[in-house]
Parts: C-alpha cells; sequence; structure tokens
C-alpha cells in the first residue's frame, strides 16, 4: 500500500481525521462484508470508534487462503513427538538462545526476581516462537484476524474477539493497524502474544512509557514472565517428572486434552510410578509420547499446565521445558 494512504488509515483509527464525502480507501475483501459491518457497529457502540475509522481498515483488509490452509494443519496435531521435538531442540536454537541470554542478561535476572520465573524459561519461550525474533511473522495481523473471523467458522467467535481486541490495541498503543505484522494467526512480536494476551499481561518492563514486544526484547521478557506468573507459575517447582508404567489399566490414566485430571494417587492405582517424588493428592497431567527410542511416558506438574496456558499442546510445553533445560546446561549456569 502506498504511503499517504496507510498514514491517512493510521490516522483513522487513531480518530484524528475524518473522511470527507466522496473519500476513496483502497478494496480489499471485506468492505461489503455483513460479518464486518455488524463488527463495526459493535466497535462504534461499545467501544466509541467512529464508523469511518473502522470502514477505512476493513476496506483494506484482504482475505487470505494461505491463513486458512495454514490454520487446519499446526504442526503438533499432526507430527509424532519424535519429529517435532527436533525442530525445537537444536544447535542453532540452543547456541542463539546462550547469546539472547547473554545479551538481555540484567532484564531477564529482574524479570526472575520480580515474577519468579527463571530466565531459561523466559528465553526458552522466546526461542520456540520466534527464534529469538527471527521469525516474528510476515503477515499483516488485520489480514490473518479478519481471515479467520469472518471466515473460518470452526473458531470465529474466538478471532472475532482478537480482532476486537487488536483494534482497540492499535488505538491503545497509537500504531498503525496495516503496519503491524505477525503470525498467520494474529499472533506478535518476539514471544508471538495474540491481542488479548498484549492487552492483559504485556508490560513496559523498560519504563519508557510504551510496550513494544516487536522491537523491544527488554519488554517481550518481562511481558512473558508476567503472562506466566499470572497463570500460575510457583517458583521452585519442578515442572514434569518422566514415568513408567505397568498394567492393563495404564492406559486409562492418560490425560484427554490438557487439563490435570487425576492425582498421583489415582495414577499409581492404575499403574503409573514416577521417577521423582510427586505428592499424592497433586494432580497431574499424564501423557505418552511417541519417541525416537519408543514410547515416552510423562507427568505433567503445575508448572507444565501453565507452559500449555500458552500454547494448548502438551508436546509444545515440553519442547519448551527441554530447551530450557539445554539452554541452562550450555550457558554453564548451576
Amino acid at each position: 500500500m502506498p504511503e499517504p494512504a496507510r498514514q491517512i488509515l493510521c490516522k483513522l483509527l487513531l480518530g484524528t481525521l475524518t473522511l470527507l464525502p466522496g473519500s476513496a480507501v483502497l478494496a480489499g475483501n471485506y468492505q461489503d462484508s455483513p460479518q464486518a459491518a455488524a463488527l463495526v457497529s459493535e466497535m462504534t457502540r461499545e467501544h466509541g470508534f467512529a464508523e469511518e475509522q473502522l470502514v477505512a481498515v476493513f476496506s483494506a483488509a484482504e482475505r487470505k487462503q494461505a491463513i486458512l490452509d495454514a490454520i487446519s494443519r499446526p504442526a503438533e496435531k499432526v507430527k509424532p513427538w519424535k519429529e517435532y521435538r527436533p525442530i525445537f531442540i537444536t544447535d542453532a536454537r540452543i547456541s542463539k538462545g546462550v547469546t539472547f541470554w547473554q545479551q538481555h542478561a540484567t532484564a531477564l535476572a529482574r524479570a526472575e526476581a520480580e515474577y519468579g520465573v527463571p530466565a531459561q524459561a523466559i528465553v526458552a519461550i522466546i526461542g520456540v516462537e520466534t527464534f529469538y525474533g527471527g521469525n516474528t511473522g510476515s503477515w499483516r495481523v488485520v489480514d490473518a484476524l479478519a481471515t479467520l473471523c469472518f471466515d473460518y467458522p470452526p473458531r470465529s467467535a474466538f478471532f472475532c474477539q482478537q480482532l476486537k481486541e487488536f483494534l482497540l490495541l492499535a488505538r491503545q498503543e497509537q500504531v498503525d493497524p496495516l503496519s503491524v505484522k505477525g503470525s498467520y494467526a494474529g499472533a506478535m512480536g518476539l514471544p508471538q502474544f495474540m491481542p488479548s494476551s498484549f492487552r492483559a499481561y504485556a508490560v513496559d518492563f523498560d519504563g519508557d512509557g510504551h510496550i513494544d514486544i516487536w522491537n523491544n526484547p527488554v519488554d517481550a521478557i518481562g511481558s512473558v514472565a508476567n503472562y506466566f506468573k499470572q497463570h500460575g507459575w510457583t517458583q521452585g517447582d519442578a515442572v514434569v517428572s518422566r514415568a513408567s508404567v505397568s498394567g492393563a489399566q495404564a492406559a486409562e490414566g492418560l490425560t484427554v486434552g490438557i487439563e490435570p485430571q487425576l492425582t498421583m494417587r489415582q495414577l499409581r492405582e492404575l499403574g503409573w510410578t514416577s521417577s521423582t517424588p510427586v505428592a499424592d493428592d497433586l494432580k497431574v497431567t499424564a501423557f505418552r509420547f511417541e519417541g525416537a527410542e519408543g514410547e515416552e511416558y510423562w507427568l505433567g506438574l503445575p508448572n507444565f499446565y501453565t507452559i500449555t496456558r500458552y500454547n494448548r499442546s502438551p508436546m509444545y510445553a515440553m519442547a519448551v521445558y527441554q530447551l530450557s533445560q539445554a539452554l541452562l546446561q550450555a550457558k554453564g549456569t548451576p
């Protein structure tokens, strides 16, 4: 889009410019969409946007078939652990993670002190999400969220809410909504926060008066730490325990989804044994992976569940955990 048009649309969203009768905006795929019109009406009524501000945005938003294709095949749903793990636990990701840790040691130490989240966990999240900022996404967030809101019925409600949050975020942070880029699902910045997570958990960790998770690693570090703390991370507690199983009832202990369902005592009665002490009354996540050397059984403890609140996948959470341990070992931290 030509820069003058981009500047006009930015001013429109921020409410600093009024469209004159007959003014033209570049046409995308949603300028005549009844769904977009309904969302415009809601945001105008409930959040004080001027109608022409949002009409301008949706007139420029574009439907992306590639996004609809991509969201149908996320890696953690189609790959077994033995193929998923090597994507994230690599020498390059570990080496670059150690460098990132060293470069931002002061911010990471402060985040650990203030939020109780260890530096290696914060670095691992950013490493898994964007290779430490190297790949934050190339899709315009407005295109991604509009496409998934208006043209992806299975999760339309979720993505429409994210689209609303994004419009509020853009106004709050005074950014051009057409300039913000992210993943095909609308996740943004080094930590790949969805708009609702940004508005709820992102923090101005360097105190400069702005929250910038796109270009400011310090804000990204503080935001990840705050997200973990707000979702129940307990400082000093373990994350997982390797398990072994025996007996015909062991499979009955496997957790469906990510919510912990059974206590350790109940799992023991079904034939599960933990490699490290786990309290009898603690609810845990019990899962099985298809590993490179055969089946692996694991117990996810409460901190593991916290990681799954970032991404609802046991494989994702395990990749983050194992990368964090590899980073810790490579850095040589006791």
